[in-house]
């Protein structure tokens, strides 16, 4: 049974992720800020659930703590959590692009960093580790308004390549994934036009990077290590021009 923490498990993307992995018959703790959604998703799932905003260092910290007290070790970590608040550059400000950076980026450095320690305290007798960063296309595509969340993508890329070489003494594989329009709001209304935007026929859904998140974590994936993989429905391999430069 292998122990897995995410962060951000409490809605959407994360959620699916904490499914996946109890369903897979795991030993699943998360964190979240929202108290409400998290204690439901432990409800549903049997996953432990820490109550905690990512940007408070000692909380995560001692999170963690707690559980490599607990399971000794942790076999897997998915650093899912991450906000966007799009706005335009003008009106944004430093304050806000600090929060969105301490939120997405700065986490996954923490957990994989308190990882590491522990696993140099142990003379690295677990050969089995996996750190899963969950990216996104914005990483190397971007629309106005989006400096804050799209360099702390870029930034997750970053850390993802430069720990799989720090990390590999330990026997920890660090990948990430790079979702596409994945839909996670009930009440997102999609047209069939969005849908047939994808190559693969459809908007993205939840469980495809929970699944994604499944391969990597397998014990046959082991020989993928420092990569980004895009899950986007093939989208960022489409030639788009304007209209009236395809007639």
């Amino acid at each position: 049974m292998r122990r897995v923490f995410i962060t951000g498990g409490g809605h959407g993307i994360g959620r699916a992720i904490v499914e996946a992995f109890t369903k897979h018959g795991d030993k699943v703790a998360f964190c979240d800020i929202d108290t409400s959604r998290g204690n439901d998703v432990a409800a549903a799932t049997g996953a432990e659930f820490f109550a905690l905003d990512v940007c408070d260092k000692e909380a995560l910290e001692g999170t963690m703590q707690t559980l490599f007290d607990r399971w000794e070790d942790i076999d897997i970590i998915v650093n899912n959590v991450g906000i966007g608040g799009f706005e335009p550059i003008t009106d944004t400000t430093v304050e806000h692009f600090d929060r969105v950076i301490n939120t997405n980026l700065r986490p996954a450095f923490i957990t994989s960093r308190m990882l590491a320690m522990h696993r140099k305290k142990m003379h690295a007798t677990n050969s089995y580790g996996r750190i899963v960063n969950i990216c996104s296309t914005r990483y190397l595509q971007s629309e106005a308004g989006t400096e804050a969340y799209s360099a702390s993508k870029g930034g997750i890329w970053s850390l993802t390549h430069a720990l799989a070489v720090s990390l590999a003494p330990y026997n920890i594989t660090v990948n990430c994934i790079a979702p596409g329009w994945i839909s996670v709001n009930e009440s997102e209304i999609l047209r069939p036009e969005d849908h047939a935007f994808h190559l693969s026929g459809r908007v993205g859904r939840a469980e495809d990077i929970a699944h994604t998140c499944l391969f990597l974590c397998d014990h046959k994936s082991n020989f993928i290590n420092g990569e980004c993989i895009t899950v986007d429905g093939g989208v960022t391999k489409k030639m788009i021009y304007p209209e009236e430069e395809q007639q």
